[in-house]
C-alpha cells in the first residue's frame, strides 16, 4: 500500500512561494498608503512612525536573542547604523517626498530599476564585474527608467522639465540598493528578528533629528482614522510581516528562486492603485518597464 504523501513536503513547495508573493503585495500596498496619506503624514513623520512601531511589536521576539548577543551587537556598531540610516531615512523618507508629486505606479516603476542599482553598487564598492552584456543591460534599465520620468515625452527631456517626485523616487532606490549591496556584510550571528529589531531602532534615532526639523518647521502628523491606518499597516504589514514573509520564503527556495518574486511590485502596485487611488497606467509605463526587465535580465545573465 502506497504511503500518502506528506503534508510538510507539500507545504515546502507551496508556503514559501505564497510567502514571497505576499511580501511583495504588503510593500506595494506601501505604495498606494504612502500615496493616499501624502496630505495628512509628513514624509519624516510617517517613516519615524512606521518604524517605531515595527521596533516596539519586534522587542518581545527580538530580547531573547538581545540578551546573548549585545556585546557582540556593540561590537558591530558601524555597520548596523549604515544599514539602519539606509534602509530606514536614506530609503523611506525621499520615498515618501517622491510620492507628494509623483504617482504610486510612477514610483513603483521606477523602483523596479532598483536591480540594476543594486549591481551598479556591488561594482563601486566591492568590485563585482558586469561585463559587457551587464554594461549593456544597464544602459537598457536606464533607458527605461528615462522613458518613465520623461513620460514618453521627448520635449520633456529637451526641457528637462521632470516631475521632482520621480527625482526623490530615485534617491530612495539608490539608499534601497545601497542597502542591499552592503547587506553582505550583516553580522552573521544576528537571529533575522533580531537584525530586523536592531535597525529599527537605530534607524529611529538616526531620524530623531530630522522629525524635530520637521516639526519646527510646522509640518505636523495629522491624527485622524486614514493616517492612524495608514501608519499601522506600514508599521505592522510592510515592514515586520514582510520581512518575516520574504526572510522565511528566501530560507525556504534560496535567494536565486526568490528574486524574480520581486517583479511582481509592478503588477501588484498599479492594480492596488488603481483600485485606491483611480490612478491609470499608459503606454510609457508598459514601454519603460518592458525596457527596464529586459536590462535586468540581460544583467543577470551576465553575472551567471
Amino acid at each position: 500500500m502506497a504511503k500518502p504523501a506528506s503534508p510538510r513536503r507539500n507545504s515546502v513547495w507551496t508556503a514559501p512561494y505564497l510567502l514571497l508573493s505576499l511580501a511583495v503585495l504588503a510593500w506595494a500596498g506601501n505604495w498606494v498608503m504612502a500615496r493616499g496619506l501624502r496630505f495628512d503624514a509628513p514624509p519624516v513623520a510617517m517613516a519615524f512612525w512606521r518604524w517605531l512601531l515595527a521596533a516596539v511589536v519586534l522587542l518581545p521576539a527580538a530580547y531573547p536573542h538581545l540578551r546573548f548577543h549585545w556585546r557582540e551587537v556593540l561590537g558591530s556598531w558601524k555597520i548596523l547604523c549604515l544599514l539602519a540610516v539606509l534602509t530606514t531615512a536614506a530609503n523611506h523618507i525621499p520615498i515618501h517626498i517622491g510620492l507628494r508629486e509623483t504617482t504610486a505606479t510612477n514610483g513603483a516603476l521606477l523602483y523596479a530599476s532598483s536591480p540594476i542599482m543594486i549591481v551598479g553598487m556591488s561594482w563601486l564598492f566591492f568590485r563585482q564585474g558586469l561585463g559587457f552584456i551587464g554594461i549593456l543591460g544597464a544602459l537598457v534599465s536606464l533607458i527605461g527608467v528615462i522613458v518613465i520620468v520623461t513620460r514618453g515625452d521627448y520635449a520633456v527631456l529637451q526641457s528637462l522639465n521632470v516631475n521632482p517626485g520621480d527625482g526623490w523616487v530615485l534617491l530612495g532606490t539608490l539608499g534601497w540598493a545601497a542597502y542591499t549591496a552592503f547587506l553582505r556584510k550583516r553580522p552573521g550571528f544576528l537571529h533575522p528578528l533580531e537584525f530586523l529589531f536592531v535597525i529599527s531602532a537605530v534607524g529611529v534615532v538616526a531620524m530623531v533629528p530630522l522629525y524635530a526639523w520637521e516639526l519646527a518647521s510646522g509640518h505636523h502628523l495629522t491624527l485622524n482614522a486614514a493616517s492612524i491606518c495608514g501608519i499601522a499597516y506600514m508599521g505592522f504589514f510592510s515592514t515586520v510581516a514582510a520581512y518575516i514573509f520574504w526572510n522565511r520564503g528566501v530560507r525556504e527556495v534560496g535567494p536565486a528562486r526568490a528574486a524574480p518574486f520581486m517583479y511582481l511590485m509592478p503588477v501588484f502596485t498599479p492594480i492596488l492603485a488603481f483600485i485606491f487611488l483611480g490612478e491609470s497606467m499608459h503606454l510609457y509605463h508598459l514601454i519603460g518597464i518592458v525596457l527596464i526587465f529586459l536590462g535586468i535580465s540581460m544583467t543577470e545573465k551576465s553575472r551567471r
